[in-house]
């Protein structure tokens, strides 16, 4: 069975029980359909709003840092479809952490290195759970996320730079991946892939005429603790269930002409 075959088998969740038994046994679990076409236009639209405002970004770099005073991206990463895939794995007290575009241009599109998400965050204890959502058709071809099952079982490696390539994080992790054992996440725009802040993954360069963009959120308990000097942490919003232990930022206000206007928008005003 080829390694895209093999995710596509393995990949559709059918209830709670079963995607925890899979993220448990592979570290990552597909959901398919979660986000309507409406909104995943919107969603595009965001994308091209951000690159217009921010022409000093790659659009392989639209961070967390822009989030702020962002009204769509806090009411899109708080929409309850994504925040009861995260509840699955990290309980009913949820926050986010952090959220950033990967948009890799056609042609051009930077690859991400073999790395560990846990290796990087200032997180305590590293409890997280990252959706990856489709905005584009993520296929081999346009760079789409690949990833070693069972790789989460690992320990946390070290990281090094690597300055050989063009790449989005810069580093590599400081082991050695078999390349073989790697299967490739295809999706198409809604569906969201969920995997564990220890599994090692990466994306090869898009070298195709297709965009590739998709939306990372990184979700936590909040009973995990932010370990930073500054706080609250930008992309730090308190989003279900109890506040817990840290600071958070308060629910940007949209202002018309100054934000991209979304459905739904005057509750945010």
């Amino acid at each position: 069975m080829s390694a895209e075959a093999s995710a596509q088998a393995s990949a559709v969740a059918l209830d709670e029980r079963e995607a925890r038994e899979r993220y448990d046994a592979d570290g990552y679990v597909i959901f398919r359909d979660v986000i309507d076409a409406d909104l995943i236009k919107e969603v595009n639209a965001h994308v091209d709003w951000l690159q217009a405002r921010h022409p000093e970004l790659r659009p392989e770099q639209l961070g967390h840092v822009l989030m702020q005073h962002d009204p769509f991206w806090v009411r899109l990463i708080g929409d309850d479809r994504l925040v009861d895939i995260a509840q699955m794995f990290i309980g009913p007290d949820v926050a986010l952490f952090a959220s950033h575009y990967i948009c890799k241009p056609p042609f051009a599109g930077q690859p991400v290195l073999w790395h560990q998400d846990g290796a990087f965050w200032p997180l305590e204890p590293m409890k997280v759970v990252t959706l990856w959502l489709a905005v584009d058709p993520s296929t081999p071809e346009n760079g789409c996320v690949r990833l070693v099952p069972g790789s989460h079982k690992w320990d946390v490696a070290g990281m090094r730079d690597n300055t050989d390539v063009e790449s989005v994080l810069g580093k590599e992790i400081a082991v050695d991946v078999d390349e073989d054992q790697a299967v490739d996440m295809v999706l198409q725009p809604g569906d969201v892939e969920v995997h564990h802040p220890h599994i090692v993954h990466g994306s090869n360069a898009n070298t195709s005429p297709r965009r590739r963009c998709g939306l990372t959120i990184r979700y936590i308990p909040t009973t995990t603790r932010i370990v930073s000097d500054e706080l609250p942490w930008p992309s730090a919003f308190h989003l279900r269930g109890a506040p817990g232990v840290n600071p958070y930022q308060p629910k940007p206000v949209y202002v018309e002409g100054k934000h991209l206007p979304f459905r739904g928008c005057e509750a945010w005003s």
